[in-house]
């Protein structure tokens, strides 16, 4: 199965609507996947950068750290403050998404990109499973 590679740098949104297009052909559905459990997929708006800014800022404050005095229940700390909440993250956030494509082209709205919803602090390789059906 093919997979698209994708490294982050920290929590944010990483747009791979490119390589996802590259494997789009003639008409279906293309499914990606993430293959990992503490980031997420979405498709969003690609235009105006303030928006994934918000969606991060956001999140942060729906789902703080682990240190934050709201969240000492967590018991799953041992692989740092940010572990668990990106556990929450991701259970709350899609993990895979199907896309029409029509003539080898992903059916995306104009202002649309896929990407990927890194949660943890530091940076990550990750891996996105990609499915073409017809």
């Amino acid at each position: 199965m093919p997979l698209i590679a994708i490294e982050t740098r920290g929590p944010g949104l990483y747009e791979f609507t490119a390589a996802a297009a590259g494997h789009a052909e003639g008409d279906g559905v293309l499914t990606l996947f993430v293959r990992h459990t503490s980031c997420s997929l979405l498709i969003q708006e690609n235009a105006d950068p303030d928006v994934q800014r918000d969606l991060l800022a956001w999140l942060g404050r729906l789902v703080p750290p682990a240190d934050d005095p709201a969240m000492r229940f967590l018991t799953h700390t041992t692989e740092g403050p940010d572990d668990m909440p990106a556990h929450i993250k991701a259970a709350l956030l899609p993990v895979s998404l199907q896309i029409p494509v029509e003539n080898g082209r992903l059916l995306l709205g104009t202002w649309q990109g896929i990407y990927l919803f890194e949660h943890r602090a530091r940076p990550h390789h990750r891996e996105v499973a990609v499915r073409m059906s017809r």
